[in-house]
């Protein structure tokens, strides 16, 4: 009787007591394996670039010949391989390395337009303005670039000074208002010396890419300003017609 009562009595218990252990255990199943992985495994910390170091934009030569001149610039194309926050790193003629902790801090398209218009007026332009266009705006050139290559070049180790760069890039001058090519032309830009590892200097290197490439298409420009016939002279009594704009 006593037996049968005991047992009566730690039913009784284990049943009032169940419902408010219950939440309890599930939460410890739970949160148990996430509590485990974090003490386990630490992610290295990201870091961030953006192109347009301030360092560049001094000591620039300008170039009077366009001082009187505006240009559109349109979204630049880069590569699908570098469509990616990941900043790339070439190991050889066909391995390349996207790293997971260096990255772009703005879309690698955007950030090289921005770079290169700015690089533009720095030059002398009296404007470079980057898509979309305020409505009706005229420009004298548009000017469309497509990046082939923008990368860290990797012989040796990290640490090693056997590092370079390459950017490599086409571009195109074209009229605004028929939309006809006037010029293009080639950037193939390589720079050694880069500390393999030292994704600062790095995006620096690059950086002087951008400002090669603003230097080609300056000179682009220039040439095709130098090329335009000479407006001719009204004989008498006829009054000179203004410039189409662009």
């Amino acid at each position: 009787m006593d037996t049968s009562m005991s047992m009566r009595h730690a039913t009784r218990a284990i049943r009032w007591l169940l419902p408010k252990m219950l939440p309890g255990m599930l939460l410890g199943i739970l949160l148990g394996p996430v509590g485990c992985f974090s003490l386990g495994r630490t992610a290295p910390p990201q870091n961030y670039f953006v192109l347009g170091g301030d360092s560049l934009w001094v000591d620039v030569p300008t170039s009077p010949e366009v001082a009187a001149l505006a240009v559109g610039v349109r979204r630049a194309t880069v590569a699908s391989y570098l469509a990616s926050p990941f900043i790339t790193v070439r190991r050889g003629p066909n391995q390349v390395d996207l790293s997971q902790v260096n990255r772009w801090g703005e879309a690698l398209d955007a950030g090289i337009t921005r770079v290169v218009a700015r690089d533009l007026v720095s030059r002398g332009f009296r404007d470079a303005v980057v898509v979309p266009w305020p409505v009706q705006a005229r420009y004298d050139y548009v000017i469309q670039i497509d990046v082939l290559r923008f990368e860290g070049l990797a012989l040796g180790e990290p640490g090693s000074v056997d590092g370079g760069v390459h950017m490599l890039a086409t571009w195109e001058i074209l009229g605004q208002k028929d939309g006809v090519v006037l010029a293009r032309g080639t950037t193939d830009y390589r720079r050694p010396g880069w500390r393999v590892g030292d994704y600062g200097a790095l995006v620096s290197l690059l950086d002087g890419g951008l400002d090669q490439l603003a230097g080609d298409l300056t000179a682009g420009v220039i040439r095709l300003v130098a090329s335009r016939p000479p407006p001719s002279t009204p004989g008498p009594g006829v009054a000179s017609a203004s410039p189409a704009v662009r």
